[in-house]
């Protein structure tokens, strides 16, 4: 049976990404973290007009196929685009997926190397098109995101500020976000990658310690002359009073978590030695 030119163009572009993306994710067992996609536009536009359209685009295009973890958000976007184009499809969605591809973290130069390798397979005057409204997409020079302002996007919870105040406490950088000031108090502590506290040790004569729960990323907990404890989103760890711990980021993870200062009697914290590089490194 012979291809369309959309098939092989899709089938093309696919190729393009690296390998390494195939064999990562094939040791993956847990899905990949995307933000949720809400779409509006089928009901604001055709609501009236054409509800069932409406609910098919806004519920289940976009509500279950773009929410499907299978693909991150940035492949997704990418593979919209090439076939929008192998279409020959160029008008005002295209240039909507473009900008959405631009969201996702696809860079000028990643898309300007997706629509020229699909122009072999595609079609030269489909990617003289397609180059004319993504150049209108990356026009602006707003800068690029920073590894930061991209994690930000996959929690909840805002980072915050740099964590200046203990930050002699930590190896590598972290952030803290007040989430409750009132009732009971609460912080998110966001980690870099790698970074960490120092052991420490939250004193109580009574109740007292602290309770932990991961809200993205992935990093580790460590109770003293136990074995590391790894932490990923709705993980909740409880330390009770007067043990000696440390929590902190994966090497190659970003790490954020709710930290819960548990009422007691005479609490107080105490900040010990940092964790040592031979034992962190043994960490995966």
């Amino acid at each position: 049976m012979q291809k369309t030119p959309f098939i092989v163009a899709l089938g093309a572009a696919l190729c393009m990404l690296p390998a390494a993306t195939y064999a990562k994710k094939s040791q993956e067992t847990k899905p990949m973290t995307n933000k949720k996609i809400v779409q509006t536009a089928g009901r604001t536009q055709l609501g009236n007009f054409a509800p069932e359209f409406a609910h098919y685009n806004d519920d289940v295009l976009f509500g279950e196929n773009w929410n499907n973890h299978d693909l991150d958000l940035k492949t997704r976007s990418l593979i919209t685009v090439i076939a929008l184009m192998s279409q020959g499809i160029t008008d005002s969605s295209l240039k909507y997926h473009l900008q959405n591809a631009k969201n996702n973290g696809v860079t000028q130069a990643e898309m300007a190397a997706a629509i020229t390798h699909t122009a072999f397979y595609a079609g030269w005057p489909k990617a003289w098109a397609t180059f004319n409204l993504a150049k209108e997409v990356w026009a602006d020079k707003t800068p690029a995101l920073t590894e930061k302002d991209k994690y930000q996007k996959t929690i909840f919870f805002p980072i915050g500020k740099p964590n200046d105040a203990y930050a002699k406490y930590f190896v590598g950088q972290s952030y803290l976000a007040p989430i409750s000031t009132e009732q009971i108090t609460f912080f998110n502590v966001t980690f870099e990658p790698k970074c960490r506290n120092n052991w420490h040790v939250h004193h109580a004569t009574q109740g007292g310690g602290q309770l932990l729960v991961a809200v993205g990323g992935r990093g580790y907990y460590q109770e003293w002359g136990k074995e590391p404890v790894e932490m990923t989103p709705g993980t909740v760890i409880h330390i009770p009073a007067n043990v000696k711990h440390w929590h902190g980021a994966a090497k190659d993870s970003w790490f954020s978590h709710l930290a819960f200062e548990i009422a007691g009697d005479n609490t107080s914290n105490e900040w010990l030695e940092p964790v040592s590089e031979e034992d962190y490194n043994k960490l995966k």
